[in-house]
């Protein structure tokens, strides 16, 4: 889970690096943008490129990247996603999908990862997300020669954002571009579910009627999902409210008082052995009277990457059933 807190430290600490990047390499490009060529300050005699990340950090990387470490499993879906499959050298314990990832050397997990297994591996650049623990060791890695580029994807178009900026990066925008454009078609059909062009926010509750959400992220303690959490904005876009939307960071835990008063028609259940139900706060709530409780991957609902988007379809299709008959 993304740890508000500490993706705010890591910002501070990527930001002053980032800074000191900017003053080694000359002028920082827009964010997102990859320029192809070779700088005059190139790392020996290597055809290198100036990236930007997330962050908005930007540094240079090689112009043909060979060999890269995952150190998130919705970076190594992101990865092969892209066609950058067969660069990976390293990914964490936890990096299970697709299949090709549980036989790829492993460097930890995904707040630990080991840094001398890392260095060993001579990857071109470490791709991590937020959610890891980097600011231990960023500076190792740098100092070694090795890239480090960040992923923050907060919604299903930063996670289009990441796979077109990996396509580049790689050299194989060609299959990125097709899956991209399936992506935003399947997106596009939900957004019936939006609110659109000249439409007041009443006449939208009115012809939606946005059904009450409450995600279970797991059953004992209760943690859910809150604003600052991309799978909030997946549940609006299908056509329904959370109810913890005002919620503070990204994962709250709460309490089964305030949890009494939310009263949902709705509850998704990541999917995992411990959370198969609902809490039992819940059991005289609309969503456990009429039975519309249901389990959904925790992988596809917890990891911003390209299978995103079949959460999002399944989540409409348990909101609003009839319009999918």
């Amino acid at each position: 889970m993304r740890d508000k807190k500490n993706g705010a430290i890591v910002s501070v600490i990527l930001a002053a690096l980032a800074l000191l990047t900017a003053c080694r390499s000359g002028s920082v490009p827009s964010v997102g943008q990859v320029e192809t060529g070779t700088p005059q300050e190139s790392p020996a005699t290597r055809p290198m490129r100036r990236v930007t990340d997330d962050l908005e950090r930007a540094f240079l990387v090689p112009t043909k990247i060979t060999r890269v470490i995952s150190t998130a499993p919705s970076v190594t879906e992101m990865i092969f996603a892209a066609g950058g499959g067969d660069r990976l050298v390293g990914v964490t314990t936890f990096c299970n999908y697709p299949e090709e990832a549980k036989s790829i050397a492993k460097i930890g997990d995904t707040m630990t990862p080991n840094i001398e297994t890392i260095i060993a591996l001579k990857p071109d650049v470490v791709f991590v997300s937020t959610a890891s623990q980097i600011e231990a060791f960023m500076k190792t890695l740098e100092a070694n020669g090795i890239a480090v580029y960040v992923t923050d994807p907060q919604s299903l178009e930063g996670v289009i954002h990441n796979l077109d900026q990996l396509g580049i990066m790689f050299g194989t925008d060609q299959k990125t571009k097709p899956l991209i454009e399936d992506i935003q078609y399947r997106s596009m059909r939900l957004s019936v579910f939006t609110l659109q062009r000249d439409e007041t926010p009443a006449e939208y509750e009115e012809r939606v009627r946005p059904v009450r959400v409450f995600v279970q992220i797991s059953k004992e303690p209760l943690f859910s999902v809150g604003k600052d959490s991309f799978v909030t904005e997946v549940i609006a876009r299908a056509g329904g409210k959370s109810v913890t939307e005002t919620v503070a960071t990204s994962y709250p835990k709460l309490s089964k008082e305030t949890a009494l008063a939310l009263q949902p028609e709705v509850i998704f259940l990541s999917a995992s052995d411990d959370n198969r139900e609902p809490n039992e706060v819940f059991k005289n709530s609309p969503a456990v009277k009429n039975g519309r409780f249901y389990r959904i991957d925790a992988d596809i609902l917890s990891r911003p990457g390209p299978r995103l988007v079949d959460a999002l379809e399944q989540i409409a299709k348990y909101l609003h059933p009839e319009k999918f008959k």
